[in-house]
């Protein structure tokens, strides 16, 4: 006789992945996904994948890679489509791949488990989908950390630029840290909420309508809908994905575009970012929202008013669950009335960005 303990349940989730004209990185993430800790032939990690619009011999490398057997700890669901004018983006695929999964999990009987997204170019480390897991136990979405992964070719200036740039983000952190720091995000943390690396609820992600279908940055498109909603958003340091270098990527204005800037800088160009004083003011601004959120309501509108949103604006903003979705909401209509930030250059932002936590600290 067989019992439930001879047949092991899949884990809760599932791996939602669109892809375009990745015949040769495709297999190298199927692999590190049936590397993954807590998977097994008996207990398999469901992956869903989306090919669109390929020509390159995509899906014929994954059904390769498949019979070879070293994915016998997946249960795949290959799907190969052909999208045509408007919607032929990732924003339609990773849309499609993610519903699949919402759907997949429903027919099994979990519909409260997990969805997660990575990119079809991406590498993941054995502990990725358990990483993920254990921080959702405390959070409502979970964005992972980018690791460059430059295949054993790094440039080591361009290894200097990446650690610059990691610098000013840890900086604009630390001022988080000193004027508002997130409760439900402490630090430790990182800045990354992609496509690349994100785990949600499925219950959740079907509650704000699924992802957006946009051409690009339908990934912070999803998140904004989340945190608007009052998602608790976390970025684990224990949730990581390695990331191409590649300069030629499958979506204008995504992680390639970027390492292509990046590239230019070596030759001579400015990588420019916003200056300190713009994010000290955006901290404080939301702090100032946040606080306005706990006060009665017509303290709240008195409040809301020094900042600039009238009584009509918070009736768009509507009733809030908690102070992160008003937050988020109110912030919205504040920010599309803003002078777009001043930039300066990489490294006089970070030193400013030092200079000023100094100077919190010290007033502290």
């Amino acid at each position: 006789m067989t019992t439930d303990a001879d047949h092991p349940a899949p884990l809760p989730c599932v791996v939602c992945i669109p892809a375009r004209n990745e015949a040769e990185r495709l297999p190298r993430l199927l692999a590190s996904l049936a590397a993954q800790e807590g998977v097994s032939a008996r207990a398999p990690l469901r992956v869903v994948v989306l090919t669109n619009n390929c020509r390159d011999g995509t899906v014929q490398a994954v059904r390769d890679v498949e019979a070879s057997g070293i994915l016998a700890t997946l249960a795949l669901r290959l799907t190969d489509v052909e999208l045509t004018g408007a919607e032929a983006h990732v924003g339609t695929a990773r849309r499609m791949a993610l519903e699949a999964g919402a759907d997949w999990l429903e027919a099994d009987g979990q519909p409260d488990g997990i969805l997660l997204t990575t990119d079809a170019d991406a590498r993941l480390p054995a502990d990725w989908v358990t990483a993920n897991l254990r921080a959702l136990e405390a959070a409502d979405v979970v964005g992972g950390r980018l690791v460059i992964d430059e295949d054993g070719t790094a440039d080591p200036d361009l290894v200097a630029l990446h650690a610059r740039i990691e610098r000013y983000w840890s900086g604009v952190r630390r001022l988080e840290d000193l004027l508002d720091p997130p409760p439900h995000d402490p630090a430790p943390r990182h800045g990354d909420h992609t496509g690349a690396s994100l785990a949600v609820p499925a219950v959740l992600y079907r509650a704000v309508g699924g992802l957006p279908a946009l051409p690009c940055g339908e990934d912070n498109a999803l998140v904004g809908l989340l945190r608007a909603n009052g998602a608790r958003l976390r970025h684990c340091p224990e949730v990581h994905v390695l990331v191409s270098s590649r300069h030629q990527g499958r979506v204008s204005g995504g992680m390639a575009t970027e390492m292509l800037r990046r590239a230019r800088v070596l030759h001579g160009e400015a990588y420019l970012l916003p200056e300190a004083a713009h994010w000290q003011a955006l901290i404080l601004r939301r702090a100032a929202l946040r606080r306005a959120f706990h006060l009665d309501p017509e303290a709240r509108v008195a409040a809301c008013g020094r900042l600039g949103l009238a009584p009509e604006d918070l009736d768009s903003v509507g009733a809030c669950p908690n102070d992160i979705a008003f937050v988020e909401r109110a912030d919205r209509i504040l920010e599309s009335r803003s002078a777009p930030a001043r930039e300066c250059a990489l490294d006089q932002a970070v030193a400013d960005l030092d200079a000023l936590a100094l100077s919190l600290k010290a007033a502290a």
